[in-house]
């Protein structure tokens, strides 16, 4: 299998990133839909529809200011943006957005968003209401501060991932790894996305705050470091106008809103956590402790805005020991040796002549527990109804109730048309998931939410029989591992042939 190279230049990234049509969720698609035909629904109404779908929001504002050109003032809110390219040109714009059920949108992209929806809740409860003329600027630079980064995730979905185990894992230096990755400084990139789209100004001036002007940052990091003297830090601020000006420009609020998110996803008393919560304290001038009070009221606030999710929150780990870390270093569990013991056992009684079971139910409640065995942590089992042209679940191991209900119409996806033709492996992984997993069913893709799976489809004399789909809870496979599924299915073929001579 090709894999697609990622580009290595700013220009090359651009074009990329300006290709990609973000999917936006079905439900809040749909209700906007049908707002904008109702004519008895005003602008405004309708731009509150829109603001439950971040991705209509941002093509709202990157066509208004696309559109706008240097002639008028950039759109810094949905309202603005809205009103200035009509609602006709909005419905439009939304016919090309493609709508999708949260389950058939990759997990990276909604974790990124998630994020996003965080940061803009930090927002908008610790300084929206102190700048209240200022709300929607605030609101949606904060919401829309990492809308470059969805760009790139939705077009690479494995690069976060990626970025958490060498960045937050390992502590690898996050600009030698974004070179190594990209080929550019990402926040390079951020700033000139933003500028390519007319993203409402403060987010640029956040990125290149980060990107350009350290120095002030890292002069404003050492005051707030004092959080115990607010008194000596205020005469510190007072001997440095210029640093005082800068710290209470009210664009600010959606870079430190969009630290503490970021920074919360992999933990809450890190050293880059308890940098932005210094920073906030001393922006907000409160103490650190009433500043981690109101961000954590603020996460909590937003996972009961978001609801059940199969994403992580950082609102979660505020039940978790202080010292807690959320993203940890991956690694696959290896069989220990009564389990290997069980899986030769297995395979044993699956290479048995004569064959051992009564029906095809035995047969393949063995192949499940040899599978299991050999270290997947995730099985789904599925024969061909030869009759009705359809896969129909026989065994289920680590998944959802409704795995053991599954049934799946080849004739939906060329992936599984493929694999019916023949006796083939699929082995999806981060460098080629984007290629395929547009082509596999909705269904299939809610049960395993991973980048790392495994579809084999088992063969008997001629024909295909039986499809394999397994995975080690997104976890990377090892040499090892790939080895034992190999096996395994060899053993599964020669009990399914050995079992066919008995049956005739």
């Amino acid at each position: 299998m090709t894999t697609t190279p990622y580009p290595r230049t700013l220009a090359a990234w651009l074009k990329t990133l300006d290709a990609v049509v973000l999917p936006a969720a079905a439900g809040p698609y749909a209700r906007v839909q049908r707002a904008l035909g109702d004519s008895s629904l005003s602008m405004r109404e309708i731009s509150d529809l829109i603001q439950e779908s971040p991705v209509l929001a941002l093509t709202v504002i990157r066509e208004a200011n696309r559109s706008a050109g240097s002639i008028n003032k950039p759109a810094e809110s949905l309202e603005v943006a809205l009103s200035r390219i009509g609602l006709k040109r909005a419905e439009a714009l939304f016919a090309s957005v493609p709508a999708a059920q949260p389950n058939d949108i990759p997990a990276p992209l909604r974790q990124l968003m998630l994020i996003s929806s965080h940061a803009s809740q930090q927002a908008n409860g610790l300084f929206a209401s102190r700048l209240a003329r200022l709300w929607q600027e605030i609101h949606w630079s904060s919401l829309l501060f990492l809308s470059p980064a969805w760009a790139l995730v939705a077009a690479h979905p494995e690069l976060l991932e990626t970025w958490e185990q060498r960045v937050l894992v390992k502590c690898e230096p996050a600009r030698q790894v974004e070179q190594s990755l990209l080929g550019v400084s990402l926040l390079e990139l951020c700033i000139a996305t933003a500028e390519h789209w007319g993203l409402p100004g403060w987010i640029a001036q956040g990125y290149r705050l980060l990107n350009e002007h350290r120095r002030m940052l890292i002069k404003a990091l050492h005051i707030a470091r004092d959080n115990e003297h607010p008194l000596h830090q205020q005469q510190m601020l007072d001997a440095d106008p210029t640093l005082r000006r800068w710290l209470t420009l009210p664009s600010n609020t959606i870079l430190l809103a969009n630290g503490l998110a970021l920074s919360a996803h992999h933990s809450w008393s890190g050293i880059h956590s308890l940098r932005w919560q210094r920073l906030a304290g001393l922006y907000l001038q409160v103490p650190l402790a009433e500043l981690q009070q109101m961000a954590h009221q603020q996460a909590a606030a937003s996972a009961r805005a978001i609801g059940p999710t199969d994403l992580w929150h950082p609102a979660q780990g505020l039940l978790w020991p202080w010292e807690s870390t959320f993203q940890v270093e991956k690694a696959v569990k290896m069989p220990d040796t009564e389990t290997l013991a069980l899986w030769r056992e297995h395979c044993r009684e699956l290479l048995s002549d004569p064959c051992p079971f009564d029906n095809v139910l035995q047969l393949t409640a063995t192949a499940c527990k040899a599978l299991t065995c050999s270290g997947m942590q995730r099985v789904l089992l599925l024969m061909v109804d030869r009759k009705q042209q359809r896969l129909v679940s026989q065994q289920a191991d680590g998944l959802p109730n409704e795995a053991a209900r599954l049934t799946l119409d080849p004739e939906q996806s060329q992936v599984l048309r493929r694999l019916l033709e023949k006796p083939a492996l699929l082995r999806l992984k981060p460098d080629n998931l984007a290629q395929f997993t547009a082509l596999l069913p909705g269904a299939l893709k809610a049960l395993f939410p991973s980048e790392h799976v495994l579809l084999r489809s088992v063969g008997l004399e001629d024909r295909v029989v039986m499809l394999l789909v397994v995975d080690q809870n997104n976890t990377a496979f090892s040499e090892t591992g790939l080895q034992a599924f190999t096996k395994t299915v060899q053993c599964i073929e020669r009990a399914l042939a050995t079992f066919s001579k008995r049956a005739r």
